[in-house]
């Protein structure tokens, strides 16, 4: 039986609790999530915030490292070797945030994106650790290249889903989870609520993508990893459960992916 404040069994899956945002309160920001949250899961996004994250691990909070596809161009073998050491680490559940991103701000060229998000893929093989993966506007050559490897890793996360129906198809197809954040509550996030609704709820993650995206009651504020409730809430709705069950569900589903028994991270598959 959960020890929280809250009857609900909840996990943010993916929060960047190091990001410059939280540094006026990042401990009051943290201990508030606790008090609600099984656990969460700081993500990085370059070696410095990897780093960052790591350091704020213990109880309840666990930690994901690697390079957003933003900068690809520093997957060198020094970067690969020293994630290989981070990842060492007990509280290390998985490698990223990794993948694609095709959107018109971003100035890395998707060979070079490429070729940093297959070199982490391949680092993740061989550390067999589950990998969560960035997508924006890049939805073909996401699914082109996990192709690839999906079959060589213990698992995936889509993260902050933005894909379709097919996206979330294939993601069935290769055993990854599909997790959605704060936008899927959004008034014109129809599309993404379709997404849930096809998506097998034993594949179903909820996060927060904080200090970005808040959901709708928080719009226009600072994300925290607390408002993972609300996202759960809108997936409850979708999914025609309880938000009791939805979040059962999904923490099962965490736990599973990211090897989490009783505060314990199981490094190898038994």
């Amino acid at each position: 039986m959960s020890s929280k404040t809250n009857d609900v069994r909840l996990t943010d899956t993916h929060c960047h609790l190091q990001a410059k945002a939280f540094d006026e309160d990042r401990e009051t920001v943290r201990d508030q999530a606790l008090e609600s949250l099984e656990w969460i899961v700081v993500i990085g996004d370059d070696m410095e915030s990897s780093q960052a994250g790591l350091d704020l691990t213990g109880p309840g909070v666990y930690a994901a490292v690697g390079i957003h596809p933003y900068h690809a161009a520093h997957v060198t073998p020094e970067a690969l070797g020293a994630l290989e050491g981070m990842a060492g680490s007990p509280h290390v559940v998985a490698l990223g945030e990794m993948g694609l991103d095709y959107f018109k701000y971003n100035d890395t060229p998707p060979d070079v994106q490429a070729e940093g998000f297959r070199r982490q893929l391949e680092l993740a093989v061989k550390l067999d650790l589950p990998v969560v993966i960035h997508n924006r506007e890049s939805q073909d050559d996401i699914i082109s290249i996990l192709d690839d490897y999906a079959d060589q890793l213990p698992g995936g996360i889509m993260h902050c889903f933005s894909g379709d129906i097919n996206l979330v198809e294939r993601c069935v197809k290769w055993g990854f989870h599909v997790s959605f954040a704060g936008n899927v509550t959004f008034p014109k996030a129809g599309a993404l609520r379709e997404a849930a609704a096809a998506t097998p709820v034993e594949l179903l993650l909820v996060e927060t993508d904080s200090p970005y995206l808040a959901p709708q009651p928080k719009r226009g504020k600072r994300c925290e990893p607390a408002y993972v409730c609300y996202t759960a809430e809108t997936l409850a709705e979708v999914k025609g459960v309880s938000v009791e069950e939805l979040g059962e569900r999904t923490t099962a589903n965490a736990e599973q992916l990211f090897r989490v028994n009783n505060g314990v991270v199981r490094r190898n598959k038994e």
